[in-house]
């Protein structure tokens, strides 16, 4: 039975909970009616996600940060819970075009912010090093990718991956980024967006970064990939005509691929 400090254990008193089974960073997340917990090791990207959250406060909707503690190198955060649906719930998979218009409007939402004091940055560099100690240390589990990554047609093992992406970095348009940009990730309630959740990897980054895993997130929740339901009517290109841009696929396939290694 853990231990939780005084000052989270005020509001969580007797509280009923769930736990969030769901995620991988390692951390154990409890759920409330209207708080969520999570806590674990007090890593640095732990201590960087709570000072980004805050940071973000007024600028976009993310959780509002009630409580933070470190106790004996554990990070406690106390956080408000985000009302609303997923992006990959079943109603958005039926309203497609609702749904990519509501994401359009999010991604233009986050470039609108102002970086200069972003207190964190996740340049392709910064990336690129966390992937070679990934990969140097063995943590790259090729059975989570995708099946053409690695095999006969793709890539002999993650460390030739990882020497491709270093050798074919592309060019960088930065804004504010999410850095894990997928349905599960973006919550909507009354026909806008009304929170981001998972902030582990925010700060400043590539644009294209969170194009292209939107991109595959739609990709795989209306091809069967995630659920079992097929929507054949629905092509993931619509994004790029609701954002008024152009496809970079070059950029796309790039930042699919290093999200590979992590």
């Amino acid at each position: 039975m853990i231990s939780f400090p005084k000052e989270i254990e005020k509001y969580i008193h007797d509280k009923p909970f769930t736990q969030d089974k769901t995620g991988m960073s390692g951390s154990d997340v409890l759920v409330y009616d209207d708080m969520v917990l999570k806590f674990g090791p007090a890593t640095k990207n732990e201590l960087e996600t709570v000072e980004i959250m805050k940071w973000l406060s007024g600028k976009i909707p993310v959780p509002k940060v009630i409580e933070h503690i470190v106790q004996h190198d554990t990070s406690f955060l106390l956080m408000s819970k985000i009302k609303g649906k997923m992006g990959c719930d079943n109603y958005y998979l039926e309203h497609s075009d609702e749904l990519v218009s509501l994401l359009a409007d999010v991604f233009k939402k986050m470039w609108s912010i102002d970086i200069n004091d972003c207190p964190r940055e996740r340049s392709i560099d910064t990336e690129l090093k966390e992937a070679r100690s990934r990969v140097e240390n063995g943590l790259v589990n090729i059975e989570l990718c995708e099946p053409e990554t690695f095999g006969e047609n793709g890539f002999k093992d993650p460390q030739q991956l990882l020497e491709w992406l270093e050798n074919n970095r592309p060019s960088y348009e930065a804004v504010f980024s999410h850095g894990d940009l997928c349905l599960p990730n973006i919550l909507f309630d009354n026909g806008e967006l009304s929170g981001l959740i998972d902030l582990g990897d925010s700060g400043i980054g590539d644009k294209w970064r969170d194009i292209a895993l939107c991109y595959r997130s739609l990709k795989h929740n209306f091809n069967g990939t995630y659920g079992n339901k097929v929507y054949r009517d629905f092509d993931p290109d619509i994004l790029f005509e609701k954002l008024g841009i152009e496809p970079d696929y070059d950029k796309l396939k790039y930042y699919i691929l290093l999200d590979e290694l992590f």
